[in-house]
């Protein structure tokens, strides 16, 4: 039986996985099922609603800050982490937990 490639690279990592794109969380989420472990999939879903990409990824929360948010929610799910570091980690990345889900707002 023939292996995909994503699952013969990934095979010795441990995760979470986190998967970022400009484009529909739908085509990282086309990946799962081949990457062994959590996969958590950030995208744009929706209409581009920015002046720059720089805004996009900030307001699809698919920028650096929220890939780490990202990773440290996997991480908490996991038990690997306290949710305390999760907390302190959106108190300092200025992240706004009761901000709409972009998604749908």
């Amino acid at each position: 039986m023939k292996v995909p490639f994503i699952t013969q690279t990934l095979k010795d990592a441990s995760g979470p996985f986190i998967a970022a794109s400009d484009y529909m969380k739908v085509l990282p989420e086309s990946l799962a099922k081949w990457v062994p472990g959590q996969l958590v999939s950030l995208g744009t879903d929706g209409f581009g609603r920015s002046e720059s990409r720089a805004a996009l990824r900030d307001f699809f929360e698919v920028d650096a800050k929220h890939i780490v948010l990202a990773t440290l929610g996997a991480l908490v799910r996991e038990k690997k982490i306290g949710v305390d570091i999760m907390k302190k980690a959106i108190q300092d990345l200025g992240i706004n937990p009761e901000k709409l889900n972009p998604a749908i707002s």
